[in-house]
């Protein structure tokens, strides 16, 4: 098959899904929120989950964390390995790994080889991702490359707005080994859809594991990966506590959680695709509008808390602006990665999830100390306001090295 490189030296190259594009995207579409679905599944379900083990729920908390580290390390190690391998091949072999991660986790009967068979299956997370978006954008003329990674990336907020909640029904009423059976399946059929679907691809061979590290050397890829790990940070901060604000503060009746939750689902699939069509326009401004607007809702928090009308608003707007920023962090990093495209890409979302871990200890630290859920606004927004400040000094150092070119 001809591949057609796009002429502005970036080294994306667009080709033609065998099948058309509308069932390449998905497929694509539909593996993340797979693979979003096996990482959010357990916080629905995490009760059943520590009951089933016989442990606490704090005790069970721990196979979140191993999943994550696996996600961390994860992301380098694959696309390392991986390096000689065409993005196709490359994610045939992730969703193998993911497959039996989820399948080994059902079949662990102990909580600590749970919690291993957990950080098996986040291994192949973050470079799924990368991958995905990056095939994605490889199928579009370069003028929608945000429209692609969005469609492709809208699949994570679909798993929080579906995935998640069908997982906590299936755990209630099947327990949670069929909950990760049913993912584990689902990744299977995604497996024959990325065979039959995605377009084969030629392996760049000049391509190496030392090639990727060294691609990394670029201050502006290292720039954008820091400005995703504080700057989604204080997503989390809202998020992880957003049962027991719900609970404690708001009062709002039990069967009233899961539709704050899936307001919460509709915000992120809003901020993906708003995000990805400013992106197509001016990538800068997607960003600097998502870290903006994440500041001023996660200050808002605090006069809204008491309010369920008001806080359902800033459950919706919160997701929206942080979820903005994802298209356009993964296409800046096709800007800047150079030959370590797929490295840049998957490390994102690896990225992502120091996020995840950095605003759930903040709030944590903040209610420990006895703040309240108050101070959870204002420590969100003090972690994106550590986004925009590492963005304005990635731009500051651009706008340097090019007047120092001229």
């Amino acid at each position: 098959m001809t591949t057609e490189m796009i002429p502005d030296g970036h080294g994306i190259a667009r080709i033609p899904p065998p099948h058309g594009a509308a069932l390449a995207f998905l497929t694509l579409t539909f593996g993340t929120f797979v693979v979003g679905t096996g990482e959010f599944a357990i916080m629905g379900m995490l009760p059943q989950f520590a009951a089933s083990l016989h442990v606490s729920e704090a005790e069970a908390g721990y196979a979140i964390t191993a999943y994550a580290l696996g996600v961390v390390v994860g992301a380098p190690l694959f696309t390392i390995l991986g390096a000689r391998l065409s993005r196709r091949e490359l994610l045939l072999a992730l969703f193998v790994f993911f497959c039996g991660g989820n399948f080994l986790s059902i079949m662990m009967p102990t909580p600590a080889l749970v919690d291993g068979a957990r950080f098996i299956a986040g291994l192949p997370h973050g470079a799924l991702f990368g991958i995905s978006a990056l095939i994605g954008a490889s199928m579009v003329e370069r003028a929608r490359r945000g429209w692609a990674v969005g469609r492709v990336l809208s699949g994570i907020a679909i798993a929080t707005l579906i995935g998640a909640p069908f997982s906590t029904f299936a755990a209630d009423h099947l327990g949670w080994r069929a909950a990760y059976a049913v993912i584990g399946l689902a990744g299977a059929v995604t497996l024959l859809g990325v065979w039959r679907y995605i377009p084969a691809d030629k392996a760049d061979r000049a391509v190496t594991p030392l090639g990727e590290l060294q691609g990394l050397a670029n201050a502006q890829v290292l720039l954008t990966l820091l400005t995703a790990a504080i700057g989604f940070g204080g997503m989390f901060t809202l998020y992880t506590f957003l049962t027991s604000i719900l609970h404690n503060v708001t009062s709002v009746p039990e069967w009233m959680v899961m539709v704050y939750l899936v307001v919460w689902g509709g915000g992120m699939l809003a901020g993906a695709n708003v995000g990805a069509w400013i992106v197509d326009r001016n990538l800068n401004a997607a960003v600097l509008v998502a870290l903006v607007g994440s500041i001023a809702t996660m200050l808002v928090l605090p006069f809204v808390l008491h309010s369920r009308i008001g806080l359902m608003a800033d459950v919706f707007l919160v997701p929206t602006f942080f979820n903005a920023l994802g298209p356009a962090l993964q296409t800046r990093l096709m800007d800047f990665a150079g030959n370590a495209q797929t490295l840049a890409a998957s490390l994102n979302h690896s990225a992502f999830n120091i996020a995840n871990a950095l605003g759930a200890v903040l709030g944590s630290v903040l209610l420990a100390h006895g703040f309240g859920y108050d101070a959870l606004g204002m420590g969100g927004a003090l972690l994106s306001v550590g986004g925009l400040v590492v963005y304005l000094v990635a731009l500051l150092a651009l706008r340097v090295r090019n007047a120092q070119s001229v």
